[in-house]
């Protein structure tokens, strides 16, 4: 067929019909890159980074609406970074902001998303920070898709803030402005991190709190101060949180437990998967932490040594408990993938069954041509039928008639289609069966080289037996030949 292959061959294929699971020292492979000094990176730099600052490498929350925007950036050594864009009219003193940074910069912690960088030419300030590509603990807590976030990684979430916290405080950094859910960041391995940008003192406005006033802690109210005690506060806020999978006000939830009616704070998703013991610990220390007299809560060190006395499943991987893909974050995804690729990374079958179903037979290149000039056959209107009522299957997700009416189609031999083979690996996904499935989406492959969609279902395919490095290769191969095919 003179088809070019991906880094696959119908040879690696059959060798490879048994694959295990990868390990995470597969994965790994051992190495940790060492974070680079602070540096002060040009405005070119960060421009080319974050392909001209677009609107789709925002990853924000709240996207352009964003006082201050986020990007997600790629630098030329490939390390993959977050960049703070300030308004015009945060850090006039451009004095004061390069020596915030420098101070903020010279962090260094596995608990932080440590900031590595920054940019200050002409109006523009700029901060640049490890990336964390497994989002916020807003999204996993309070907007997830597939599962709740368990027990046991609420309770690291926790004391790995904690210990962020106390690392800072170790380090003269105590205040951290508007401590959040949103400020909680997971990094490849799943595990949370601080981010470093809430240790930067705010912009000239002195505004430290965004939050709803119902969150605020009391003195700053009072005074318009933060102070260490205020950031064990809003570490309590965190604590609700993380019991209730909700954003409740701290009055109301303060008056549920001093009710005893403390089981109305946790959240439904956790019944039965958490002890009355440990969800009254952690009570408790929320409430200890949202004392109104700020002398009397406890400080970062205290909150540490309560919190590992509560851990669980200590054995298990963070990437494990929160329910995401492990590898690493320079290779694991292309700047910017096409809603075929997200779903292929997020193994959601029936967003591939409604993309292909809305796709048709278009990229079945000459088909056309040949049907008509062979319809009249018996034989190709037996063919056609079989592959008419493999489409009615596919369409109605009866994916094991879909199955045998394409296999009849495709034994028929009259006339080769990629994109029944496409539509038949699908239903062999759909039907748990993931070699078949590879097999379809190399032979579709086979037929049309060029066409990525027989790419991304490699990668379904891979990512369903476990293979991660090799999912994530096809992956690349379908995202980059379909942008190529976008830019003719």
């Amino acid at each position: 067929m003179g088809a070019r292959c991906s880094k696959f061959s119908f040879c690696w294929w059959h060798s490879h019909l048994k694959p295990s699971v990868l390990q995470s020292s597969d994965l790994e492979n051992g190495e940790k890159n060492a974070l680079p000094s602070f540096t002060e990176f040009s405005w070119e730099e960060l421009k080319n980074a974050t392909n001209g600052f677009s609107s789709e490498n925002i990853v924000s929350e709240h996207g352009e609406k964003a006082p201050n925007v986020v990007y997600k950036g790629l630098l030329e050594n490939d390390r993959w970074i977050a960049v703070k864009r300030f308004n015009k009219s945060a850090w006039p003193d451009s004095r004061q902001f390069i020596d915030e940074a420098r101070t903020v910069g010279n962090l260094r912690s596995e608990r932080l998303a440590n900031l590595i960088g920054c940019c200050y030419e002409g109006d523009e300030r700029l901060l640049v920070a490890e990336f964390m590509p497994n989002e916020t603990l807003a999204k996993h807590l309070f907007h997830w898709e597939n599962q709740p976030m368990k027990w046991a990684m609420r309770l690291r979430v926790a004391l790995y803030l904690a210990q962020a916290l106390e690392y800072c405080s170790s380090k003269g950094r105590a205040l951290y402005h508007d401590l959040n859910a949103y400020r909680v960041l997971f990094d490849k391995d799943g595990n949370p991190r601080l981010s470093c940008f809430g240790l930067m003192k705010n912009s000239r406005d002195g505004k430290s709190y965004s939050t709803n006033l119902a969150f605020t802690p009391p003195e700053y109210l009072r005074t318009g101060r933060v102070t260490p005690e205020s950031v064990v506060y809003s570490f309590g806020t965190m604590l609700l949180d993380l019991l209730s999978g909700k954003h409740i006000p701290p009055s109301h939830a303060l008056d549920l437990i001093r009710g005893k009616n403390f089981l109305m704070l946790m959240d439904s998703c956790l019944e039965g998967h958490f002890s009355n013991d440990d969800g009254t610990d952690l009570v408790r220390l929320a409430t200890r932490c949202l004392q109104y007299e700020a002398r009397e809560r406890p400080n970062a060190k205290s909150l540490v040594t309560s919190l590992i006395s509560l851990q669980k499943e200590n054995e298990v991987p963070s990437h494990v408990l929160l329910g995401i893909r492990h590898g690493n974050a320079n290779s694991t995804q292309p700047l910017l993938l096409t809603p075929m690729g997200e779903t292929c990374l997020r193994m959601d079958l029936t967003a591939i069954h409604e993309i292909l179903e809305k796709t048709g037979y278009k990229d079945d290149e000459g088909i056309a041509n040949e049907l008509s000039f062979q319809m009249w056959t018996n034989q190709m209107q037996e063919t056609l039928n079989s592959k008419k009522h493999g489409d009615t299957a596919f369409r109605a997700k009866d994916f094991t008639t879909a199955i045998d009416c394409y296999t009849q189609f495709i034994d028929g031999g009259t006339m080769v289609s990629p994109t029944v083979f496409a539509r038949r690996c699908l239903s062999y996904l759909m039907s748990d069966m993931p070699n078949e499935a590879l097999g379809d989406a190399m032979q579709a492959q086979g037929i049309s080289p060029e066409w990525p969609t027989a790419f991304y279902l490699q990668a379904a395919s891979l990512f369903s037996l476990g293979m991660e490095n090799d999912a994530q290769e096809s992956l690349k191969e379908a995202t980059n030949m379909e942008a190529k095919r976008n830019k003719n």
